[in-house]
């Protein structure tokens, strides 16, 4: 457990405004915001002085807390400030990190998992931010990164010690970088004159070893707030901290939570869909980030299609959004050739010569195909703002039984890795009935025999589902028209659909990876 960092002496002072106590551990740190009036204050010699108010944090319900504590290589250290931030598609935070020997460093949200980064000095002027696109090579500080998102951002909320005056007066743009060594790197022009580097690794709360969690006493996986349906008026209860969009129980209504819970709620109205086969809630124990066998809830379930090509090739699949309090977030995959598992990477694979594969931790994987996918029916609650009828362009690679797949979404990019899982592992890891191995099977048909009855039937409800999902799709775009549409006619969306020269049914579309969180570092 952290301590008071030893080479530190904490100084306490009044608030201007109110009168109540302000700390400051670090010697290094000149800016605070009183926790009881919410005004900004400034360490001027041995006195405060007030210098504006930050706005009321946005309850988020996140596990992390001021005052909750961790090591990271042996270092101990406590989070002592919180940064909340506000983009198009919702909200993050940024945990101040102060260490014991005095260190500065952030505790940030990214795909629903954290980054543990540190500020680093710009050794050139940095690029322009309006110059720079997804999937952009960019060299910093001699290092070649590649751009995964571009994202306009305001600073919306501060609160406790903070190294930095927070400037909540105007928007800026934020560059996230990723890299072959599993490193992310963040541009943030908040400041033009001053454009801030930082450079992070992923991190999981299990990793950190952190005492002070909030609920961490009550044990509880998940916790509840409850908001208003605004379409049916039923009540809905948000359980997940990064929660941006819940399905209504009722009505099944997309509602988008990522403004917050207290003003009028965006909502759409959706046509019905098919029943998950792992119902939401269940409970499965799997070993998936190779931390050992965890319990693993789901919290959301997806259908998705592939958008058919010139000559009306197409595939469907169901993902269901996979939660673990101090692990995060990951997929597990439904699709036409079998079950698989996938979690969005804080790196970038290495491209190779010519394109057609991509090597990642030292594995070699095969390009297999790009496709356009399309959300057509959702339940439950995710972590990113989901909209109607969103596409993302894929694009899947395999190794074997490992599976990688690179995901754009409007400025965002995000790579996911995984591997293949067996229909008995799922069945098993979340206790179905043995009546529904034949069901859950995807690589090879039910054979007859012994509850062959059974077996047609099962194998007629899927048939029915895979015909309703490709029904939804073809009605909504039947040729490549659709990708002229959203891309441009010059993009390479469109020229891949019309030169498309795939013989025979993909079967493996979208079994390779999850959905665009919505945010880089964040």
């Amino acid at each position: 457990m952290a301590t008071e960092p030893s080479p530190q002496r904490a100084y306490r002072a009044a608030c201007p405004n109110c009168g109540a106590e302000v700390e400051f551990r670090s010697a290094a740190s000149a800016f605070a915001v009183c926790s009881f009036c919410r005004s900004t204050v400034v360490r001027d010699g041995d006195a405060l002085r007030r210098i504006g108010q930050s706005a009321e944090l946005f309850d988020d319900h996140s596990p992390l807390r001021l005052g909750a504590s961790g090591r990271v290589q042996g270092a101990g250290f406590t989070l002592v400030g919180r940064l909340q931030y506000r983009y198009a598609e919702g909200t993050w935070n940024e945990w101040h990190a102060l260490f014991d020997n005095g260190r500065s460093g952030w505790l940030s949200e990214d795909n629903g998992r954290y980054v543990l980064a540190f500020d680093q000095p710009l050794e050139a002027a940095p690029p322009d931010a309006a110059s720079l696109r997804p999937g952009q090579q960019l060299p910093v500080n001699g290092q070649v990164w590649s751009v995964a998102s571009v994202a306009a951002a305001r600073l919306i909320a501060a609160e406790g010690e903070l190294p930095t005056k927070p400037n909540t007066e105007r928007g800026f743009v934020v560059i996230d970088l990723r890299s072959t060594r599993d490193e992310v790197g963040t541009l943030d022009y908040g400041d033009p004159a001053a454009v801030k580097w930082s450079i992070g690794r992923s991190v999981a709360i299990s990793e950190l070893a952190m005492t002070g969690l909030a609920e961490e006493a009550g044990g509880k996986t998940l916790k509840a707030r409850s908001i208003e349906c605004p379409s049916c008026g039923a009540s809905l209860e948000v359980k997940l901290s990064t929660t941006q969009s819940i399905v209504c129980h009722q009505c099944h209504a997309v509602v988008d939570v990522s403004q917050g819970v207290g003003g009028e709620l965006a909502h759409y109205v959706q046509e019905n869909g098919s029943e998950p086969q792992i119902p939401l809630g269940s409970v499965g124990t799997l070993d998936l980030l190779g931390r050992g066998p965890l319990p693993w809830q789901v919290v959301g379930y997806v259908e998705r299609c592939e958008l058919p090509d010139g000559d009306g090739e197409q595939s469907f699949w169901r993902e269901y959004l996979l939660y673990h309090r101090t692990e995060g977030f990951a997929f597990l995959v439904d699709a036409e050739d079998g079950w698989s598992w996938t979690a969005p990477i804080t790196g970038v694979p290495q491209q190779q010569a010519g394109g057609a594969a991509v090597s990642y931790r030292g594995v070699a994987y095969k390009r297999l195909y790009t496709y356009t996918g399309q959300v057509t029916y959702v339940l439950g609650e995710f972590y990113w703002q989901l909209s109607r009828d969103q596409r993302t362009l894929n694009t899947d690679y395999q190794a074997g039984s490992r599976r990688l797949n690179r995901e754009q979404a409007g400025d965002e990019i995000v790579w996911s890795a995984g591997d293949t899982l067996s229909a008995e592992a799922v069945r098993a890891a979340f206790r179905l009935a043995p009546a529904q191995r034949a069901a859950l099977q995807r690589d090879v048909l039910p054979s007859s025999g012994s509850g062959g009855l059974l077996a047609k039937v099962f194998l007629a409800m899927f048939l029915i589902a895979v015909i309703l999902i490709l029904f939804r799709c073809d009605d909504r775009d039947s040729d490549c028209a659709g990708l002229r549409t959203t891309y441009g006619e010059n993009s390479q969306q469109y020229i891949n659909c019309l030169n498309s020269n795939r013989g025979g049914i993909r079967t493996s579309g979208g079994s390779f990876g999850g959905f665009s969180s919505g945010g880089g570092h964040k």
